[in-house]
Order: structure tokens, then sequence, then C-alpha cells
């Protein structure tokens, strides 16, 4: 059965294939814009004025929020930490008051991000269950969940997608690694024997609609590919699918001085596994990192 779906953030890269996906698939797509509503596909909001008028969201089933400042766009200086902040919990809070006020069991499905676990959690197999981390990010995505809170305490159903490293060639993570294997200069990040949760784009999005479609699924999900991976074993299958060489490492001293504290995340291990999502009946179809990496190289 179709559904009338809200998305924010649907300019980015995973808002814009959703979309696409959603639409094609024959559900009614909506998208929130930070300017004035020019077609009744639009929905005017501003989050960071706090501003939503749940009048807007009648008739919508749910609302997936993907909105949110890129995390390693920029050197994480303390204006720029109050901005990654603040565009992710203001977004929430927004969506969350708009929609408890609006009083109809519209579903909320807000990204998150695996970064709740730390940077750093080495070999340990990070579940739904795992505890939070610390660490910049992990703050950031404990209170962009708590955002969401006022929607949960109106009987509202609320899932919190903690999204793993996706990958796609047209952007995210994979755009500067794909520009530096290429040139033969993807080797290991770090150490490269930290664990990287990649998934790709269209098993991002699928998994995405799957949580929207099971209504019986609520809070945390890890949205992360069937296995993570060390970052070397990324580099390496990148190098042997492009015939380049990808055995010059990234030490971690250069990466501090080209990214800044956020050397700390891309050095660091995060073995997040997607337990929710596979026992509600969500198979991937991208099984292997070949199979993840040849989609990537298709474009």
């Amino acid at each position: 059965m179709s559904q009338r779906v809200a998305i924010t953030g649907a300019s980015g890269l995973i808002g814009g294939a959703l979309s696409a996906f959603l639409r094609d698939r024959g559900d009614d797509v909506v998208h929130l814009v930070r300017r004035p509503a020019r077609t009744s596909a639009e929905i005017s909001w501003d989050p960071a004025a706090h501003r939503l008028d749940p009048a807007a969201l009648s008739g919508v089933d749910a609302v997936v929020h993907l909105a949110g400042a890129g995390v390693g766009d920029e050197r994480w200086s303390p204006s720029r930490k109050r901005v990654i902040l603040a565009s992710r919990v203001d977004g929430t809070a927004t969506l969350a008051a708009a929609l408890a006020e609006l009083g109809a069991p519209v579903r909320l499905v807000s990204q998150s991000a695996v970064g709740y676990y730390g940077s750093d959690r080495g070999d340990e197999i990070l579940t739904e269950e795992s505890a939070p981390g610390t660490g910049f990010l992990a703050e950031v995505v404990r209170a962009w969940e708590a955002a969401a809170e006022p929607a949960r305490e109106a009987g509202l159903p609320v899932v919190h997608t903690r999204t793993g490293i996706v990958l796609a060639a047209g952007g995210g993570a994979m755009a500067p690694l794909l520009r530096l294997a290429r040139l033969g200069l993807g080797g290991p990040i770090g150490s490269g024997r930290q664990y990287w949760p990649v998934i790709t784009l269209r098993d991002t999005v699928s998994a995405l609609a799957h949580v929207l479609d099971r209504r019986e699924l609520t809070g945390a999900v890890n949205v992360v590919g069937p296995r993570p991976v060390h970052q070397r074993e990324l580099a390496q299958e990148l190098g042997r699918q492009l015939h380049r060489p990808a055995v010059l490492p990234a030490p971690t001293p250069a990466l501090r001085v080209v990214v800044g504290e956020f050397a700390a995340d891309l050095v660091g291990s995060q073995r997040a596994v997607p337990t929710r999502l596979e026992a509600s009946g969500f198979r991937h179809r991208d099984q292997t990192l070949a199979d993840a990496v040849a989609y990537v190289l298709r474009g």
C-alpha cells in the first residue's frame, strides 16, 4: 500500500536517492524545504527557529528525517561543532514537537549514526543493545536521538537509523577515497586494522524503505552492511578492482594535520552489525565487499 512520506534533507546523497526510490514504487513523496514552498510536494519549515506548522504534515503517514550538517565537510572548530550539533538537534526537536501536536499516528524515521558507539571500540561487536561510547560524535548522537522524545512521549512510533559509512560513487565517504585510489594512493588509513561499518547507498535506501514499511519496528536500528570490514580490506579491494596499488598508508599524524580532530574517528574502530535490521527480514543486495566496491565503481 502506498504511503505519503515527508523527507528532510532530500537534496542530500541519501535523501535524493530515497525520494526517487519511494516515488518509483508508488509512494507520494513531499520534501521539507527551508524556503517558501513552491509546489504541493513541498512543506516549508525553519528548523533553526523551531518553526513547522503541524497542519502542514496532515495526511502524511511517515517522516524520514535526514537533514544535518556534514560531519567531515570542514575541520572541527568550536563553531563548526556547534553547527553539527544544532543542525541535528534543532531539526529533530522541531519535527518531534510538530508531530506530537498534530496528534496523528505518523511514523518518524530519524537518521542517526554509528557514532553513537564512540570513535574506537576495537574488536567489540556492536549491536543496538551496546552501550554508548565517548567522544564528540557520540555526544552529538545521544543528543540527536534524545531530541525525538516529544514524539515518543506522544506515543508515536520512532526509529533511529544508526547509519554507517555509506558507499556511493557520487559522494559521501567514497568521493575522496576514490580520487586517491584512482591515483594509486588509496592505501590504508592509519593502521588499516580498524573496522569500518560500510553499506552501499542502494542498500541504505532499501533499508530505510524497509524500516518505513515495518511499523512494528521502533527504537535504534543499525543501518550497516552485512559485516563490518577492516579499512585496509576496503583499500585493497578498491585497488584490486581499479588495478591500482593500495599499499602506501596514510599515517595518523598526517591525518590529524589534514582533517584535525576528525582523524580519531577515521582511524577508530566500530564493528557495528545489523542485528535488528536482519532480524526484521531485510536482506542486503551487496553481500560482500567485492559486491559493494563493484557497485560503487559502476557509478
